[in-house]
């Protein structure tokens, strides 16, 4: 039942994915309403008819193996007393008289063909007489020698008897036929010196244990093993039974009856009972397969389940049909509100009813052109300013006032611009400064970066100042590392008069600055300030001293100096500072294998020349 409800959720959810409170639609949920109401009545209705069905099973399938349990122990009982007093009237007779023993044995041998052997011993296991069958040695081919060997054998089995217990004992894996043994004292009460031995075949008594139906009946002796069973070959074969649980429930009673449910090695579950012979240790046991009396039951719940789902496939129809001209408004309105979620809010909508429906249809084109005005205007907006400052003005996120923030603040600048403007049309000035600017921009934002404005030719961006940033200075750094790939490859077809090869200085500085929203009442921006900004705009302006592209601080080198190779540039004295600041040109990733090894290389990968005087030290 909870995988049908789990299936039923997801095909809900992949024909209804829309945003809010409003999750299926109106269809669907009398469906789903219509569909819970019949699962739970019918499969209610399922469960506790097939749930008394298989009770009512159990306690018949428990009620006939008691019955079959009693009726062939009455049957083996009277049997095998049967058998014990023929031999023993038998047996009396050759005492008492002194005929020959075989000529008295003859007598019972063809009054009852199942006996083939019987004898008397004494406490030392010799014999008084032994008789044997010959129809049985001609017919089956065999030597009286061989049966008197066979009994030799089990010698040892046998001497329990001279304590007045009755042993009986398959010996059919010594025969070629189903063979069982017994022997008992000749007196129970005076002469316990002298035991009757018999070898009766089990033809008779294996009819008995011929079973129809799924309940399956065979007879244990007291050690386990098997005496009669449905399957002549398992009688034949003598095997121990011991590993089945109700053969060690039976040994293990204290009663001579009883009832028990387990599970064999192969993982099946059987309902067996037991009942007690009371002499020998035998016992009679039945036991049926619990998935063989249950598949009845089993098949009613899948003709019910059936059912079921043929109620459900109607339900789905009818409740589809009549809630389709009610939710057909409703789920185009589903589909143009995904539209505006997607982006689209130029929406082809119209109503077509005169009710709520039509009215909230009405309001919700208007809604989609009222949003297509705002996100142009965003757009256009975004254009002039920061992406990122426009859709958190727009989300009404970005408060007036500064914040202090730890960031790190980034300064290029393009060397000799007003050289390389003058031999240009300011037209096309403007085109190879917007084709530049945008490779450029491009690093500062896939490193997470943000411009803060342009500066003529010059870029200024910070990390971590309008959004948090974890490896803020790294990440400018590899923004730098960035620009200097794209202006090699921007570079690759210029060197013209009108397409010049342009040379950048990158300064970069990490620190605490003051952050928002700077201006006056009619105008601002959102901008950063402070000793850290000027810092940084400072040593970009030292990379025309260094002959280097890129310049970080101190600052900004404790931060990154685990992932990326620099040189040391020296101490150096800025204005505004009263301590000379250290400055590091960076080389590349260590990682880059491919990187600049020194200064030198350097130079020759972004065509510096090189340094011509020392940098103060």
């Amino acid at each position: 039942m909870k995988t049908i409800l789990f299936k039923l959720r997801n095909f809900l959810s992949r024909n209804s994915e829309v945003t809010g409170d409003f999750q299926f639609p109106i269809r669907y949920k009398l469906l789903l309403i219509t569909s819970i109401v019949l699962l739970f009545s019918m499969s209610g209705v399922i469960f506790l008819a097939s749930y008394f069905f298989r009770k009512d099973s159990e306690i018949r399938v428990k009620e006939n193996n008691i019955k079959i349990n009693e009726i062939l122990s009455l049957k083996v009982k009277s049997d095998l007393h049967s058998i014990r007093q023929d031999v023993h009237i038998t047996a009396s007779a050759i005492f008492r008289n002194n005929q020959s023993a075989n000529s008295i044995a003859k007598e019972l041998f063809e009054e009852d063909q199942n006996f083939v052997f019987i004898g008397a011993y004494d406490s030392s296991f010799n014999p008084k007489f032994e008789s044997v069958n010959e129809n049985f040695l001609q017919k089956y081919d065999y030597q009286k020698s061989e049966v008197q060997g066979i009994l030799k054998k089990i010698q040892p089995k046998l001497k329990k008897s001279f304590s007045g217990t009755t042993v009986i004992w398959n010996i059919s894996p010594h025969f070629r036929n189903p063979i069982l043994c017994i022997s008992f004292p000749l007196s129970e009460t005076k002469d316990t010196h002298t035991i009757l031995v018999t070898l009766v075949k089990l033809d008779t008594l294996l009819d008995a244990f011929q079973t129809s139906g799924p309940v399956e009946t065979f007879l244990v002796s007291e050690d386990g093993s098997v005496l009669a069973h449905p399957d002549a070959k398992v009688v034949l074969s003598g095997i121990n039974l011991n590993d089945l649980a109700i053969v060690d429930r039976m040994k293990k009673s204290t009663v001579d009856n009883g009832q028990f449910r387990y599970e064999n090695k192969d993982g099946e579950f059987y309902l067996a009972a037991f009942k007690k012979l009371g002499f020998g240790g035998v016992g009679v046991i039945s036991q049926v397969r619990e998935a063989k009396i249950f598949e009845e039951v089993n098949n009613i719940q899948k003709r019910n389940v059936y059912l079921l789902i043929i109620s459900l496939s109607l339900s789905f129809i009818v409740v589809y049909i009549f809630a389709k001209s009610l939710s057909t408004p409703i789920l185009k309105l589903v589909d143009a509100s995904e539209e505006i979620r997607r982006g689209n809010y130029h929406i082809s909508l119209h109503a077509t009813t005169h009710d709520e429906i039509g009215t909230l249809t009405k309001s919700f084109v208007s809604m989609g052109r009222g949003l297509e005005e705002r996100e142009k205007l965003k757009d256009s907006f975004g254009r002039f300013v920061n992406q990122d400052i426009a859709e958190l003005a727009a989300k009404g996120k970005l408060s007036i006032g500064g914040k202090r923030k730890y960031c790190t603040i980034f300064f290029s600048d393009i060397r000799s611009f007003t050289a390389i403007s003058e031999k240009l049309q300011p037209e096309e000035v403007v085109e190879f400064l917007n084709l530049y600017m945008t490779e450029m921009v491009k690093c500062v934002q896939e490193t997470g970066g943000t411009v803060d404005k342009f500066i003529g030719d010059a870029i200024m961006a910070t990390w971590g100042a309008l959004r948090d940033h974890k490896e803020h200075a790294k990440a400018s750094v590899e923004a730098a590392l960035m620009m200097r790939e794209k202006l090699i490859e921007f570079n690759k077809n210029r060197g013209t008069v009108k397409k010049p090869i342009i040379k950048i200085g990158c300064g970069i500085n990490t620190g605490y600055v003051i952050a928002g929203q700077i201006g006056s009442s009619d105008k601002m921006e959102y901008t950063v300030i402070g000793d850290s900004v000027n810092l940084a705009s400072r040593v970009e302006s030292f990379n025309k001293e260094t002959h280097t592209d890129i310049l970080i601080t101190e600052a900004t080198y404790q931060e990154v100096k685990s992932d990326f190779h620099v040189v040391s540039m020296g101490e150096i004295e800025f204005k505004g500072k009263s301590k000379a600041q250290k400055v590091y040109a960076v080389l590349g990733k260590k990682t880059d294998h491919s990187a600049p090894k020194n200064l030198s290389e350097l130079q020759n990968l972004v065509g510096i020349e090189a340094v011509t005087k020392k940098v103060k030290k």
